[in-house]
């Protein structure tokens, strides 16, 4: 390909001179386990998150995994979530036995739709977990609300792909009971393998958290409650640290050249993902929907253009899931959007000559 998908190797080489002394440090002190810079990384989170606790954890579905642990999921507890994002947001639902119930989603957004959330809850319903899909948080503020009206169920964001994005002014991983974020390295901010972090204002759920990583243990071999091992690397802290030093341009950067994608494909055959006017979209995937999707991919790949499709199918239709999940509500939105999404190239380096190179490559291949 003539460009990459994600450009790491620029963003890499912009931050080498940070991350090699960062990495160095850890290399020299060898605390590679619950190293200083775990503190540090999470002092630094939380400050940017605007809550009172952060937990680093082991990776992204870690993240959502402990997070379900501490609020005591049960086998049959329902979870009402979106079937339109990819597996581990479902996966750890059912591996500690509880129920996926799917709502449909936006047709313009992709992201599940609140208005659909009230009417799918039971008896049994002990969270709701709202996907921040493509990098810009749902409508918080309403599945919060429909939440508190049914005695506090618990809201976790599942902020893999929007960490840096904003909602009404206020960060994505602070807006609910738990937030949840990953660090791989394709997303907004990465680490160089698996990482992830966990953001909440309860003491008490935040101390759960923190035992239920290190195998559940309140002190050293005193294991107050089952755990994982889901501890994230001193290393993977460090890179992360060394990578938030521009991370404010980074996110600006996302911003402009999502707005700037936004306004050079207005003129094409396609469906653009809306933007609502009360946040922001960190652009974790430039996603569009198109019409014969294949036959547009093909053309960009014999151009020399990346894709990546997010997601081709929907959990509902998953062979893992199906047999184990609930449908509340029809889901023609999320099927639809399975057929037609496709993902273009974007990171914080991509100049905008090779921009005009995707769309130039875009127009050809719908015309």
């Amino acid at each position: 390909m003539s460009l990459p998908f994600i450009d790491l190797k620029a963003q890499y080489a912009a931050l080498k001179t940070s991350i090699d002394a960062r990495i160095q440090r850890v290399l020299d002190h060898g605390q590679y386990i619950m190293g200083p810079e775990v503190q540090e990384l999470e002092t630094a989170l939380a400050a940017r998150a605007g809550t009172k606790h952060c937990i680093t954890v082991a990776s992204g579905t870690e993240a959502l995994l402990i997070a379900l642990m501490t609020l005591d999921l049960q086998p049959g507890d329902e979870v009402i979530t979106t079937p339109f994002t990819f597996a581990a947001t479902v996966e750890t639902i059912v591996l500690l036995g509880g129920v996926p119930v799917f709502v449909d989603i936006e047709p313009d957004s992709c992201n599940l739709d609140a208005a659909l959330i009230e009417a799918a809850i039971t008896p049994r319903t002990k969270a709701i977990m709202p996907v921040s899909l493509y990098g810009q948080v749902c409508d918080m503020d309403a599945i919060n609300a429909i939440a508190s009206r049914h005695g506090g169920i618990a809201v976790m964001e599942d902020a893999a792909q929007s960490f840096g994005a904003t909602y009404k002014g206020r960060p994505s991983c602070g807006l609910s009971t738990w937030g949840a974020t990953s660090f791989f390295p394709s997303k907004p901010l990465g680490c160089y393998g698996d990482g992830g972090a966990l953001f909440t204002d309860d003491d008490a759920l935040a101390q759960a958290a923190r035992e239920i990583r290190v195998h559940g243990q309140s002190q050293r071999y005193t294991h107050t409650r089952v755990g994982v091992g889901g501890r994230m690397d001193t290393l993977q802290c460090a890179v992360v640290l060394g990578k938030l030093e521009r991370f404010d341009w980074e996110i600006a950067r996302r911003l402009a050249i999502g707005e700037r994608y936004q306004q050079q494909l207005g003129a094409l055959p396609l469906q653009r993902l809306a933007v609502r006017e009360d946040r922001d979209c960190v652009w974790a995937q430039f996603t569009v929907q198109v019409d014969e999707r294949e036959a547009v991919v093909q053309a960009l790949k014999q151009a020399g253009i990346p894709t990546a499709i997010h997601y081709p199918r929907p959990l509902h239709r998953q062979p893992a899931y199906e047999q184990r999940c609930r449908v509340a509500t029809p889901l023609p939105q999320a099927e639809a959007a399975a057929r037609r999404v496709m993902s273009l190239p974007m990171s914080a380096d991509l100049s905008e000559a090779q921009q005009d190179e995707v769309v130039a490559a875009l127009r050809a291949a719908l015309a």
